[in-house]
């Protein structure tokens, strides 16, 4: 039986990043406020212990006609193969979901700070879930050169 159900957002990213840029994430470092109307500090309690959580987002900022559900070339640069939208994470996603991973900084009432979230000042937070071991790969990991070239400067913070 299928049921009709809505994701709200449970919080807002905060940061000095407004622009979404492909490189350089780390440069930014975000903070996640929650909807005080709906979460107190016991929302985050305990979170404080782990490393680092994934954090999902919505793209908000995408506009409907940058949608895609075919296949492109990762970043428009046709030395990378054309794939379909499902074996990329770019932001025009049919669902404009985002996630990442990221490291924890700090937890503080119902604000929780992050490093190496690539999403921008305002961006609504869907959910937020601790990274444990068990639940990361299992067995040998595999991915294409093209992937691993990408995210050469993803992260990395000029200088």
């Amino acid at each position: 039986m299928e049921q009709n159900f809505t994701i709200q957002s449970i919080g807002r990213v905060r940061c000095e990043r407004t622009e979404p840029i492909d490189d350089n994430w780390d440069a930014f470092p975000s903070t996640i406020e929650l909807d005080r109307a709906r979460f107190g500090h016991e929302a985050l309690l305990g979170l404080e212990s782990f490393s680092h959580v994934e954090v999902l987002y919505v793209f908000d900022q995408v506009r409907d006609e940058e949608i895609t559900a075919t296949a492109r070339h990762p970043r428009g640069r046709t030395d990378w193969p054309k794939i379909g939208i499902f074996a990329q994470r770019g932001k025009g996603r049919p669902n404009r979901i985002g996630a990442t991973i990221c490291t924890v900084v700090s937890v503080e009432g119902t604000e929780l700070r992050v490093r190496g979230l690539d999403a921008i000042d305002g961006t609504p937070v869907i959910d937020i879930k601790p990274v444990m071991s068990g639940f990361q790969p299992r067995g040998p990991f595999k991915e294409p050169d093209w992937a691993w070239e990408i995210m050469q400067g993803y992260w990395v913070t000029p200088g």
